[in-house]
């Protein structure tokens, strides 16, 4: 059917091909040499150009308006070229790349929403912002942070209290030696940072930065013996303190980029926060120091080596001051991610603490060094600590541990009132598993104690300066108190251990301690991505009893302690730190142990209730 149609469609093709080679044979022909090209291409190109192409306008001084930065970015100081092309116009600050407004939902960009493309204001630290290092300040690489924080501590508890029978008491008669425990607490703690850096934000290390931190405080102490705000009885039974300081100031260069995946090494000199493991378990503080510190392996190991010159520490506040404290810390360390199991990073250390023979009152008039018990003579405490522990999962199941082995030597220890050797162990071990929105923990810690306090070997762990987040952390009863016996601490605020020293902030590491056993059981819930809930019960034990019954006069005391519960909430209204409310509830019911340390004269019974806690922090930052 289709062939008619083919045939007359090819006799068509030859045609067209005869008919051209017939008018291209009439075409005449020039010799080789005087073939030329185009007519279009014998002009030169540049004449070409000039004839075709319109006159360049002269570059626009006017602003061209465009589309805003999402967030606050200010003012750029990267200046902009202006054209004459209307299609595009040049943006030199590639950190202020415009957004179109864009109203996704149609709302009017309400508050308190994640909203896409919100603009931002001076005051706005949720959204994109210049002052909170989202925009450089100055060129492209120039950024600075600043933060202001605000944390408002309400606290009541109960602790006991000693009545000071020999001097005056609070009321006429008394003639126990422990009195009503209650006592109120309110600190006010404000500090705003400004964080200068050079770099990017995110992608690699910072070329440079400077950091200043002051901190001003205010708080207050109601108790309700004599002797606990001051030891001059004749200050009253309250407290009101407040203290102004630069509680960080550091600068911070990088040395070297070491490797293509942006492993770096940099030096960071000034008072500066360090924590020197998972934990907190040795030292967590803010203190003037050198640290040379950087990344290998594609940021896979981290490593950290650090000198400290310890400052001294304000009594109330426990904020830093300008006095030196003749206390040397140097502590190295090395971490490894994903060692042996994927998700699980060990960590190697080394700690050294040298704290020198010194007379020091606080600002309450307390003798803190030497502890005021035995023969409270100045000493060095000289020791080293070997650490191993980890942090992270394998499979299902969450994991962190650490074992520290002490050793060195105490030139004068006031309890044992000889020189000590120093050999001593502290272990723990948490495992938590995770089921939707809640987490099931399990842990224990040892703290070794000593057995023997006339001998020249101090058996008791202590640490340089804790703040461990375990076993329940800032919501435990046992963790969160200090509590006093005769002139020292049983344990410290922030502190696990028992350690019968004067103070964890001004006081010196004592290794001529009871101990501490301790297993924990705990659930953690997201009740809402607002609201977390902690959970934690833990059974307390001294390890030894020996330096107890003698530093009390005691024939035999109990190693049971008692039972520490726990309830606490974290609360996040605008799901970020901006806004914080923090509280908790927390009691210690005392056992045997407990009981004979703080009885009175009607026996083991007498006075020794449980002792309650409760507490509100509200923290605001900017």
């Amino acid at each position: 059917m289709r062939v008619p149609f083919v045939i007359p469609a090819a006799l068509m093709i030859l045609a067209g091909s005869f008919s051209a080679e017939a008018q291209s044979s009439q075409i005449p022909t020039q010799p080789e040499s005087t073939v030329t090209n185009p007519p279009i291409l014998d002009r030169p190109l540049e004449v070409k150009l000039a004839e075709t192409e319109p006159k360049q306008a002269e570059p626009s001084l006017k602003p061209v308006d465009y589309d805003q930065p999402a967030g606050y970015a200010g003012t750029t100081s990267v200046k902009n070229r202006h054209g004459a092309n209307a299609d595009f116009e040049p943006v030199e600050d590639r950190w202020r790349l415009g957004l179109p407004a864009y109203d996704r939902y149609n709302r009017g960009f309400p508050n308190g929403e994640d909203y896409l493309h919100m603009r931002g204001s001076l005051l706005d630290p949720y959204n994109q912002n210049v002052l909170k290092g989202d925009y450089p300040i100055y060129g492209q690489h120039t950024f600075l942070n600043i933060t202001a924080t605000n944390t408002m501590l309400f606290e009541g508890r109960q602790l006991p209290t000693a009545t000071t029978p020999l001097e005056s008491t609070a009321r006429a008669g008394t003639t126990d030696f422990f009195g009503r425990p209650n006592s109120f607490l309110f600190n006010n703690t404000l500090t705003v940072s400004f964080d200068l850096f050079s770099g990017d934000t995110s992608f690699k290390p910072q070329d440079w930065r400077v950091n200043l931190t002051p901190a001003f405080n205010a708080n207050y102490l109601n108790a309700q013996e004599l002797g606990v705000v001051n030891v001059d009885v004749q200050k009253g039974t309250t407290r009101e303190r407040s203290w102004a300081t630069l509680q960080e100031w550091f600068a911070e260069y990088k040395i070297a980029d070491v490797s293509p995946e942006y492993d770096f090494l940099s030096v960071r000199a000034g008072a500066q926060p360090f924590t020197s493991d998972f934990r907190g378990f040795i030292f967590s503080d803010t203190n003037r120091g050198v640290r040379l510190f950087g990344t290998l392996d594609g940021n896979r190991d981290q490593y950290n080596l650090v000198f400290f010159r310890m400052l001294e520490k304000d009594t109330n506040s426990g904020l830093n001051s300008f006095n030196d404290r003749d206390q040397t810390v140097i502590i190295a360390n090395y971490y490894r991610q994903d060692f042996l199991f994927p998700g699980y990073t060990a960590e190697a250390s080394v700690h050294y603490n040298n704290d020198a023979p010194s007379l020091h009152y606080d600002s309450n008039d307390f003798l803190v060094r030497p502890d005021p018990v035995g023969i409270f003579q100045p000493h060095r405490v000289e020791t080293v600590y070997l650490g191993w522990a980890g942090d992270g999962h394998i499979d299902h199941f969450n994991i962190s541990h650490a074992f520290y082995w002490a050793l060195g030597t105490d030139s004068m220890n006031p309890l044992a009132n000889q020189r000590q050797d120093i050999n001593a162990q502290m272990a723990a071990l948490e495992l938590s598993y995770d089921r939707d929105w809640a987490r099931f923990r399990v842990s224990g810690l040892w703290q070794s104690g000593d057995g023997k306090i006339n001998n020249s070997h101090a058996t008791g762990f202590d640490s340089i300066m804790d703040d461990p987040n375990f076993a329940g952390g800032e919501f435990s009863f046992w963790q969160r108190q200090a509590i006093p016996l005769f002139g020292v601490n049983l344990t410290q605020r922030d502190s696990l251990l028992v350690d019968l020293r004067s103070s964890k902030t001004q006081g010196q590491a004592n290794f001529v301690n009871p101990g501490l056993q301790l297993i924990n059981i705990g659930f953690d819930a997201d009740i809402t991505p607002k609201l977390k809930s902690v959970n934690n019960v833990n059974f307390l034990w001294f390890d030894k009893t020996a330096v107890l019954q003698q530093f009390v006069f005691q024939g035999n005391i109990d190693r049971e302690i008692g039972t520490d519960i726990s309830t606490g909430l974290e609360y996040r209204p605008l799901l970020s730190n901006n806004v914080i409310l923090l509280g908790g509830v927390s009691t210690l019911i005392p056992a045997n142990g407990f009981k004979q340390l703080y009885n009175g004269f009607g026996g083991a019974d007498s006075k020794v209730n449980p002792l309650m806690a409760a507490f509100l922090q509200v923290t605001l930052q900017y």
